[in-house]
Formats: C-alpha cells, sequence, structure tokens
C-alpha cells in the first residue's frame, strides 16, 4: 500500500505524515515514510527546484515507493509537487494507492513558512517556488482533501486520516479491541 501526501510547502506534509508513522508503526511494523526532503538530502541535493528536477525528484520518489510497495511494505510518501501525470501514474502503479491532498492556500503557507521560501521568493533571493513561479497543480481527484487552515493537532488529524483508510483504520481497530480484552 502506498499512501501519498501532497500539498504546497508548509501545508502540513511532514508533520501529519510524522504523526501517522507515531501512530501506526507500533501497529503496522512494515510501516515506512518516504519525504522528499530527505530523499533530495539522500541523493545529495544534485538536483535544482525547476519543474523538470522537480518530476525528476518525484520519479526517484515513485520508483522507491514501488520497490517497496512490491516488498509488501506499507508507504507513506510526502511529496510537493504534484503534477497530474506523475499523479495518474500512482494510481496507475500502486496495487493499493491512497492520495491525500493538504489544501492550504498560498496566504497560509506564506504565513507558516517554515522553511523561509516564500519570503525568499518575495525578496528575489530565491527562484523555482512551487505555487510561485512553479505552476501548483492541486490533484484533481485526491481521496481525501483536507483543509489545511481546519486542520487539528498533529495526533488528532493522523487519527483522523488513518481512520479514513481501510488498512490504517483495521490496524487500529484491532488495537482497540486488544486494549478491551
Amino acid at each position: 500500500m502506498v499512501v501519498w501526501v501532497t500539498g504546497l510547502s508548509g501545508s502540513g506534509k511532514t508533520t501529519l505524515c510524522e504523526a501517522l508513522r507515531s501512530l501506526l508503526k507500533p501497529r503496522i511494523p512494515e510501516l515506512v515514510l518516504i519525504d522528499g526532503d530527505v530523499v533530495r538530502e539522500i541523493f545529495g541535493g544534485d538536483l535544482g527546484f525547476g519543474e523538470a528536477d522537480r518530476a525528476r525528484q518525484i520519479k526517484r520518489i515513485q520508483s522507491l515507493a514501488r520497490e517497496l510497495d512490491k516488498q509488501e511494505q506499507v508507504v507513506i510518501v510526502a511529496a510537493l509537487y504534484a503534477h497530474p501525470d506523475l499523479l495518474s501514474w500512482n494510481r496507475q502503479n500502486f496495487k493499493d494507492y491512497f492520495e491525500i491532498y493538504l489544501d492550504a492556500p498560498l496566504s497560509l503557507v506564506r504565513q507558516r513558512d517554515p522553511k523561509g521560501l516564500y519570503g525568499k521568493a518575495d525578496r528575489g533571493e530565491m527562484e523555482f517556488v512551487v505555487g510561485i513561479d512553479v505552476p501548483w497543480n492541486p490533484p484533481a481527484n485526491p481521496d481525501l482533501r483536507i483543509d489545511a487552515a481546519t486542520v487539528p493537532r498533529p495526533a488528532e488529524l493522523a487519527r483522523k486520516v488513518a481512520r479514513a483508510i481501510p488498512r490504517f483504520a483495521a490496524a487500529l481497530q484491532i488495537d482497540h479491541l486488544d486494549a478491551v480484552s
């Protein structure tokens, strides 16, 4: 199974994915988290941030997720770039795929700006920022859309998301039944 979480930088992708991992890893030991920023670091930061390099970055993540999926790992991906062709590839190539879109308006992510990307772009110190000078393509048909402006605390959001994904909900239910016995 592959759960793909996407949204603009600052929408909360990594925060949600880490909360999901904390919640589910004790119940699903084969769970693996792939974070786009970590993958970029692993490959030595050899890619830029223009559209072609962003697409190549997503293809790396897809290849890694596909290999883990083949090994029956449960993969959670936090990835920024969401070109429709790339998301379509996911639906065609992963056995069990669930797409989550953290829908955050540009005004909200500019305010959060945890990496300072939007501020740098505004000052002309950085180019190729998705949503500014690289087009943002929100997913057309995500399995779950979350309004990032109204999300609860990460642990609460992780529980809400887990309940929406049958494999995750089943793991939580088993845990609940064990606690009752």
